[in-house]
């Protein structure tokens, strides 16, 4: 009976809403949707609240009160946080939903965005950067706004290699420069490696040289970088140190193209084929004099820290006209 009456009373809650939004008294009506998602909220109804959060911020800013919806957006990404609700479909399907009507570039849109990937990443402990279903759902809505580098971005950190490789074929075709339609491919199967991620590289590699009308069929190919690429991608499949040295060594000239590619490399090199980190860059002739009397002891324990947290990560971006990462939603450790 008290269930009865309470659910009596929200659904009068909920039509006294309404009837405030169709009578332009839109902040009572924000009020009340606060109220009632507070009562869900305390009463552990998560799943009643959140639905309640996004039909009233839709609701809203069909008559345009920004500010009340956004609120409203704000409360549904605390309350996943809040409750540890865990990710779904359903609940992916909202936020981007929500992320669509948001003014693009602004730094609400972006703090909506930040929370959501941050909200992912404490309820899916095996995704350390954010679930990649909501990256690939991000990365395809700005690829539509053209936003190509926010959209790179969420894809490389995404399972879907095949929009990944589209959405760069666009952009290079739009944006770049023709010496350059290697270097937006290269970065992107480099990261995804890093981010232990081969068969996506592998899906990105073969949609991209299929599908950019200025790469001629291969394999082999006519760029070397292309090549390389091509080559690492079998030997990381196969796991075999001596064939991957050789091609970093064969394939220097491509490879000094960026600074990035090698610290890349040393990462793919630790994930697959267990090289240890690289040593620390030379302290000229009076730090190696000192580094030789004191011994080994420092190098190894260096080693070890490297081991542990797990060696550079994709970050940086080609000195070309290719998208570059802006300052990341979410970094990579």
């Amino acid at each position: 009976m008290a269930t009865d009456r309470r659910s009596g009373g929200i659904e009068r809650v909920l039509a006294k809403c309404q009837s405030c939004v169709e009578a332009g008294n839109y902040y009572e009506a924000h009020q009340m949707y606060r109220t009632l998602y507070f009562r869900y909220k305390g009463q552990k109804k998560y799943a009643e609240a959140a639905s309640l959060l996004y039909h009233g911020a839709l609701t809203l800013k069909k008559y345009d009160q920004i500010s009340s919806f956004t609120d409203l957006c704000s409360l549904l990404i605390e309350l996943l946080n809040q409750s540890e609700t865990p990710v779904s479909e359903d609940i992916i399907e909202k936020i981007i939903t929500l992320f669509k009507e948001m003014t693009p570039n602004s730094e609400e849109r972006q703090t909506f965005v930040v929370s959501a990937v941050h909200w992912t990443m404490k309820v899916s402990a095996e995704h350390k950067r954010g679930h990649p279903d909501l990256h690939q759902k991000l990365g395809l809505s700005f690829w539509e706004e053209k936003n190509y580098v926010q959209a790179r971005y969420h894809l490389v950190h995404s399972q879907d290699g095949k929009n990944c490789a589209l959405m760069l074929v666009e952009c290079h075709v739009q944006k770049g420069f023709p010496n350059e339609v290697d270097l937006f491919i290269a970065q992107a199967v480099l990261q995804f490696l890093c981010l232990r991620n081969k068969d996506t590289a592998q899906v990105a590699f073969v949609k991209y040289t299929e599908n950019h009308p200025d790469v001629q069929s291969g394999p082999p190919y006519v760029h070397p970088l292309l090549n390389f690429l091509w080559f690492l991608l079998l030997a990381v499949e196969g796991g075999r140190v001596a064939v991957f040295s050789i091609l970093c060594e064969k394939y220097q000239t491509s490879i000094n193209r960026d600074p990035s590619y090698r610290e890349y490399l040393d990462q793919i090199g630790q994930l697959f084929f267990g090289l240890p980190p690289p040593p620390k860059q030379s302290q000229g002739f009076l730090g190696n004099l000192l580094q030789s009397i004191m011994g080994g002891d420092e190098d190894e324990e260096s080693m070890q820290q490297s081991r542990s947290s797990g060696g550079p990560t994709p970050g940086p971006a080609p000195q070309s006209s290719a998208p570059t990462p802006t300052p990341a939603p979410v970094e990579l450790d």
